[in-house]
């Protein structure tokens, strides 16, 4: 038997049935001859990249996206995944890493001639083919190359025995927003692809589509889409138009350490920021910002649940610890979990964004290890 362990204090609730849920749920939108790519960068935006991904593969999905090669290659040997997948890393590689795409398989975003000439004498002096992705700046101004250097970048790439173009993708700047802007990226994407196609006789996957214009575009389908926040049960943005029925993945929880009744006038926490305005209990939570519960939250009026009632965080939220105010009637007793965010109660990471000055991506990606995962 396992060795015993203490009773964790902040637990990240993992729904996996949530997860199939999502995916549904993005399906449904895109329709079954569009490919899935199953986002699984920075840990799968905190919900764990092994138990996402395994979930994801099950349910049919055999395109997974990640940051850079080191993820790539912890998902690749994580033996999450239990057939062969395509793993594309999205950053623009440094030379000296692009021998471990060869080693692994990994699929490589490829944005200059640079690389592509260190790509190619590498994949020469191994034997290997390196299948790449031309990345195309079409407005985002990130990574990749305006459509007409890009076209030079594929002729080239043609010239190169050891590279195999396997895809041309493009990333929308503001696809929950300005759709004029987001047509004109599109336009320009989809008239390179047709140009590169007609003159060199070759198909190739063409995406372009992440969670916001899987929902507002559906025309930047194409033969992939890159959901990413969706999968995790959250809209990108208040502005799209049309919404899914999604369902959050992740409920962080908090144990109550300590409760203490405090007269009135007494005050809370660092700064002495709160003031009880009569005799109440406060409730300290196990858990703060180093958990992922953002200090920006301090003072906004942050709700959490406790044995299905609703209460405030008050005073400076710290590092390990932040304060609830019961009341006098709550039934709350030392040891009682609390829920900060999640699909109990009235908070969501959305909530918590808002209240933050922030998004949903950066409350999920900000869970830390200290949070054990819980899956179900």
């Amino acid at each position: 038997m396992p060795a015993p362990t203490p009773e964790p204090m902040t637990e990240a609730i993992v729904s996996l049935q949530h997860l199939q849920h999502n995916l549904s749920e993005i399906r449904r939108k895109t329709g079954e001859g569009v490919r899935i790519m199953g986002v699984v960068k920075a840990n799968a935006y905190g919900h764990d990249v092994h138990r996402v991904s395994e979930t994801l593969e099950q349910n049919g999905v055999t395109d997974f996206g990640v940051a850079n090669i080191q993820e790539a290659i912890e998902l690749q040997t994580g033996r999450a995944l239990k057939k062969p997948a395509s793993i594309l890393a999205f950053a623009s590689p440094l030379s000296s890493q692009i021998p471990f795409y060869l080693k692994h398989g990994i699929e490589m975003t490829l944005c200059n001639k640079e690389t592509l000439f260190a790509a190619e004498s590498h994949a020469a002096a191994t034997g290997k083919k390196l299948r790449v992705h031309i990345k195309v700046d079409t407005g985002m101004g990130r990574l990749g190359l305006p459509p007409a250097a890009a076209m030079e970048l594929l002729r080239a790439s043609e010239q190169c025995p050891g590279i195999e173009v396997k895809g041309i993708y493009t990333h929308f700047a503001d696809s929950s927003g300005d759709m004029e802007f987001t047509r004109r990226q599109l336009r320009d994407f989809l008239s390179l692809a047709s140009e590169y196609e007609h003159s060199s006789g070759k198909q190739v996957l063409r995406h372009a589509a992440n969670s916001g214009a899987i929902l507002s575009l559906p025309e930047a389908n194409l033969d992939m889409v890159r959901p990413g926040i969706t999968l995790y049960g959250y809209h990108p943005a208040k502005e799209t138009g049309t919404r899914l029925s999604l369902k959050p993945v992740m409920q962080v929880e908090g144990k109550i350490a300590f409760l203490k009744t405090v007269p009135s006038g007494s005050t809370i926490s660092y700064c002495r920021t709160w003031r009880a305005p009569a005799t109440t209990t406060i409730a300290t939570i196990a858990a703060g910002y180093a958990d992922g519960y953002p200090r920006a939250l301090s003072g906004k009026g942050a709700r959490v649940t406790a044995n299905g009632q609703s209460f405030s965080q008050v005073g400076t939220i710290t590092m390990d610890q932040i304060m609830v105010d019961l009341g006098t009637s709550s039934t709350a007793k030392v040891g009682d979990r609390v829920i900060l965010f999640g699909w109990e109660g009235p908070t969501t990471a959305e909530t918590i964004a808002d209240l933050s000055n922030t998004i949903s991506y950066e409350i999920l990606c900000a869970v830390s290890r200290r949070a054990d995962r819980i899956f179900r």
